[in-house]
């Protein structure tokens, strides 16, 4: 049980985004999304969309590294462990990568609109 709780306390020690990108608050983003006209405003619109694309893809790594280690552990690979803990990892690992990879379509599709805005 010790090691369970250390590698969960492990991977959200490592999971602590530290992006550069530019923090907007909901607020902001929306504002922003509501009234982007030009690259720039795109530009931060796609740079914020990617960034979450990143931190939710480093989870879902996470999750899946964290089911691989629950599944090679005797204690936990009974089948009440695996239900519990390794479906659970394996849920979350392939929903926040599919989340990953909408968001980063958001990302691209902002800047797509950016190089639209340069042209005119």
């Amino acid at each position: 049980m010790k090691c369970i709780a250390f590698i969960l306390a492990a991977s959200f020690v490592l999971t602590v985004p530290t992006f550069a990108a530019e923090q907007l608050t909901p607020q902001q983003l929306t504002s922003l999304v509501a009234s982007a006209k030009t690259s720039a405003e795109h530009q931060r619109i796609a740079n914020y969309y990617r960034a979450r694309a990143d931190k939710l893809l480093a989870e879902s790594n996470d999750h899946a590294r964290m089911a691989t280690t629950f599944r090679a552990n005797p204690a936990t690979n009974n089948d009440k462990q695996i239900y519990a803990t390794v479906n659970h990892c394996e849920y979350l690992a392939k929903t926040l990568k599919a989340t990953s990879n909408k968001v980063r379509a958001i990302a691209d599709d902002h800047e797509q609109m950016a190089r639209v805005a340069d042209q005119r």
